[in-house]
């Protein structure tokens, strides 16, 4: 969304164009974004700016959920997993009916409550 060179910015703004705000998020995602779009050469403030225009909403608390978090984490550790990952993968569980928007195929190997699938939002070939 943020970059309009990535390979993937026309499946994303599609997509995107359906949902409606706020979007859910949690921390670590944010600075993984952040951090993403500074190495590809964009300003990185862009992703707290989302925050500010109401399309992202953080909505979880690591700290409330630090024992689910360590779970999950210890669990797929070799794949490894991480805290980013854990958050969402957490977050699935705990909000009915979400979605998980990703570019992360990892997402198709993770399984929320033990054993169930996560409902993804994802492009063909992820």
């Amino acid at each position: 969304m943020l970059s309009a060179g990535d390979a993937q910015h026309g499946w994303t703004l599609e997509h995107l164009s359906r949902l409606k705000p706020p979007l859910l998020t949690c921390e670590p995602v944010l600075s993984e974004a952040a951090f993403i779009v500074s190495r590809i050469g964009g300003e990185p403030s862009v992703v707290p700016a989302l925050l500010d225009k109401g399309v992202l909403r953080i909505d979880f608390s690591i700290q409330d959920q630090a024992g689910h978090l360590r779970a999950l984490m210890d669990r797929y550790s070799k794949l490894p997993m991480s805290l980013a990952d854990a958050c969402l993968v957490r977050m699935s569980e705990l909000i009915d009916d979400s979605v998980v928007m990703t570019f992360d195929s990892d997402f198709r190997i993770y399984r929320k409550s033990n054993r169930k699938v996560i409902p993804l939002m994802a492009p063909e070939g992820i």
